[in-house]
């Protein structure tokens, strides 16, 4: 989840996926087909889970020495690539240092799928090229869905069973996962694998992804139709899970980001950007209809917050901040990071959305994840069938209604021209949305702020000058000892909330 070898991964494909598009020689086999559905594939994964699980075989030797700059000097050859449509069609990731582990990939056509072979001649590269060295020993660790111009892609797949996609600004960001386990928890993460993929069309055009995700702990069968319009790409996602063993801490649609600070936490800079993160914060809509907001922080440990929820109507990992004056990058563009919001087909039950934050020094490392966790403990012999719909996008997932959390920062407690209080943090909110055009000191407007394990002073809410649809919350918040504070912070009319609910924490002393 944070080594910096999935943060070398993403490095190293936008390498691939720069490389001038020339000729890829087919090698679908024309024999070998054999029927294929996503019934069969259920199926199979139902059979697979009740046999012992067999790790992957070892890597062709000599993949490690296929880096970064082996990756610049190899190019795809011209594709009239797989799976071709007016929206674009798929090509193919060799294994690689950062991947060292093959997939099996078919191509499925009508109800029969064909293997998709790996062969040195996919790819032009030089003969000294270690790629080049591996032979017919190499082979492919993913795939990805190319734009109609062939000159970039929207999707990927590469990696346990990491995907991810550009959305709607056509910049890559954040990532999801099919499933996490032990995310976060006190022993080692287990990271099952996106072992087979089948990829084929729907009558739509859409790209389908069929993929067999394998474990110690699980045996999974996946379907994904991907679409992508001016709006960002949705992917409809169906699961179908068998638990091998018991697992203490299941994810279901995990998404995972980077955040190292914003402009609430400076102190843990020490790089000259503004801000740096790929999502700013966790936006929740639970089965009673409230939208939640947390937003995302550097912990200087690591740290697992549970929001319980049931049915819950939708949960995600935003960009909020789209101002690029507040990164100045010019490079990687924080500001097009896509967001990505989780909505849940069907009645998920009792669980709770979990929000896993570990402490990071640089931008390299992944060291978020957010992630639903069903109530229920997840015992060996247990079936889920789940679904949800993803979507990679720039703008809000939900329609206008309650004014939103658009900005927070804490310093030092007291009143300006006053001694300071070294004891409390000064936190500061602002909300701003259509619900507070018009609304001023006079309009009955309060704060609805609470506080735990800790207390608040100088508590003030009032619209911000120059802005009609603004409003901030200021308060000093003392801890009443050494455990973390939780905030609880929105603003009411009357009974009436008129902005979503700032979760935020402040450590103790």
């Amino acid at each position: 989840m944070t080594d910096t070898t999935r943060r070398d991964l993403i490095a190293a494909l936008g390498v691939v996926a720069a490389l001038p598009a020339t000729r890829l020689v087919a090698a679908v086999t024309k024999g070998d087909a054999q029927p294929f559905s996503w019934d069969k594939l259920k199926a199979y994964a139902a059979t697979l889970a009740r046999q012992p699980y067999r790790a992957p075989p070892p890597p062709p030797p000599g993949v490690d020495k296929v880096d970064y700059d082996a990756l610049n000097a190899i190019q795809y050859k011209a594709s009239t690539t797989q799976l071709n449509s007016p929206s674009g069609g798929v090509r193919f990731f060799p294994v690689t240092h950062f991947q060292p582990t093959p997939v099996e990939i078919f191509i499925v056509e009508g109800d029969l799928a064909r293997p998709f072979h790996y062969r040195p001649d996919l790819f032009d590269m030089p003969a000294t090229s270690p790629l080049a060295a591996l032979g017919a020993h190499g082979g492919l660790s993913g795939f990805r869905a190319m734009n109609a111009s062939g000159t970039s892609d929207w999707l990927a797949f590469a990696g346990a069973s990491y995907f991810r996609s550009s959305g709607a600004l056509d910049q890559y960001g954040l990532s999801a996962r099919g499933l996490a386990i032990d995310t976060g928890g006190p022993g080692p993460e287990e990271f099952p694998l996106f072992t087979r993929f089948w990829l084929g069309r729907g009558a739509d055009g859409a790209l389908l992804v069929d993929a067999l995700l394998e474990g110690p702990s699980v045996v999974g069968a996946y379907r994904f139709t991907n679409r992508k319009t001016a709006a960002g790409v949705t992917q409809d996602v169906e699961i179908s899970l068998h638990l091998r063993r018991d697992v203490a801490r299941l994810g279901i649609a995990p998404l995972t980001s980077m955040f190292w600070y914003d402009q609430a936490d400076r102190a843990r800079a020490t790089d000259w950007r503004p801000e740096i993160h790929d999502s700013d914060g966790l936006l929740m809509l639970n089965g009673r209809g409230e939208r939640l907001w947390r937003p995302l922080s550097n912990p200087p440990g690591a740290t697992a917050n549970s929001f319980a929820d049931r049915s819950p109507k939708g949960f995600g990992l935003l960009q909020r901040d789209r101002n690029h004056d507040h990164y100045q990058d010019d490079g990687v563009f924080y500001e097009k990071r896509p967001s990505l919001w989780v909505e849940p087909r069907g009645d998920w039950g009792a669980g709770a959305v979990t929000l896993v934050e570990l402490p990071t020094s640089d931008e390299t490392n992944d060291n978020i994840v957010a992630m639903w966790v069903p109530a229920t403990p997840a015992r060996a012999g247990m079936h889920y069938d789940l679904a949800y719909r993803l979507r990679w996008i720039a703008d809000e997932p939900l329609p206008e209604g309650p004014a939103r959390v658009v900005d927070l920062w804490r310093g030092v407690g007291g009143r300006p021209g006053q001694p300071v209080n070294a004891k409390a943090t000064k936190l500061v909110i602002d909300f701003a949305g259509a619900a507070l055009v018009g609304l001023g000191r006079s309009s009955g407007v309060l704060p609805d702020l609470t506080v735990t394990r800790g207390s608040a002073d100088n508590v003030a809410a009032y619209p911000v000058v120059g802005q009609a649809d603004r409003w901030r919350v200021m308060a000093d918040i003392t801890p009443a000892g050494s455990g973390v504070v939780d905030i609880r912070c929105a603003l009411r009319k009357g009974a009436a909330p008129i902005t979503e609910v700032c979760l935020t924490q402040i450590a103790g002393r």
